[in-house]
């Protein structure tokens, strides 16, 4: 029997449901929930109170631009990440980490039994709805829809270059808009995370 899972890294687009899982997991299993978002600065949602610096980078840019931005700022939070994500693990503490810095590439080599990474993904009509939604885009006026428009085309763009990296080194992937792949996968987070190990017959005395 393999080792009880006892770290559990979650990797996603924007919207793609990834702190709701980790929360999900972290509440059922007791550990403490983690999250990237909060490891560096980049223009995030253009929506509720958004400095003008943040429009103008979302307004002026060009969609390849705004996606290489995006990239670059990935690699460098992930010279953060690394050295938190071992430093939890030698600590011998559990648990569950959340982020879009969390690249296939980057977690891929530290899948193991005691570690387990997923990418989450889903259709762009899903993730499309989703962000309009979030960010009240059928109330807004057509000036304030331009730089949510250049924020979900990132999102999408990001959400294929995953999914094409996930596939490249071979992470898992779980499509989010089918519901009952989720509910397989948090089942069998949990059932890793909690397994009981059976100690091996004991060596008879000489």
């Amino acid at each position: 029997m393999s080792s009880p899972i006892e770290a559990i890294l979650i990797s996603g687009t924007s919207h793609v449901g990834k702190s709701t899982l980790a929360e999900r997991l972290a509440q059922r299993l007791g550990w403490a929930q983690m999250s990237t978002d909060g490891l560096g600065r980049h223009p995030g949602r253009p929506w509720l109170g958004v400095p003008a610096p943040v429009v103008e980078f979302y307004e002026r840019l060009t969609p390849e631009t705004i996606h290489w931005f995006l990239k670059v700022h990935h690699e460098n939070m992930w010279r953060q990440v690394r050295p938190m994500i071992e430093a939890e693990r030698a600590a011998g503490r559990r648990f569950v980490l959340a982020g879009a810095a969390l690249r296939p590439e980057y977690i891929a080599p530290l899948v193991s039994d005691e570690m387990f990474g997923v990418l989450l993904h889903a259709p762009d009509d899903f993730l499309l709805k989703r962000m309009r939604a979030a960010s009240g885009y059928e109330t807004r006026a057509p000036a304030d829809r331009i730089p949510i428009d250049a924020f979900i085309d990132r999102s999408l763009r990001e959400n294929a270059a995953l999914r094409d990296a996930a596939r490249e080194v071979g992470l898992r992937m779980v499509d989010v808009s089918d519901e009952q792949a989720m509910a397989t996968l948090f089942d069998e987070l949990v059932a890793r995370a909690t397994v009981t190990q059976i100690p091996g017959p004991l060596t008879p005395p000489r």
